[in-house]
């Protein structure tokens, strides 16, 4: 099953990475305010960035990689 690793940003700016098997349900969910505690408060969020991936386990390690960039990487990440 694929999966998606992907980056919002937030109304003030702010990156968030996640991971998802259904990219549109879970965007939505972010901007209802019920996607997590970080966005919660953060609406509306825009969608940045998103890659598919083979696998859950792929969407995990890509995560962890993304956020472990600094801020202005993950900006040219996106770009």
């Amino acid at each position: 099953m694929p999966w998606d690793i992907y980056i919002i940003e937030c109304n003030d700016g702010k990156l968030y990475t996640g991971i998802t098997n259904n990219l549109k349900r879970r965007i939505k969910e972010h901007q209802r305010g019920n996607g997590c505690k970080f966005t919660k408060g953060r609406i509306p969020v825009k969608l940045r960035y998103s890659q598919r991936v083979d696998s859950r386990s792929e969407a995990l390690k890509g995560e962890a990689r993304i956020k472990a960039l600094p801020r202005l990487k993950k900006i040219k990440l996106i770009k």
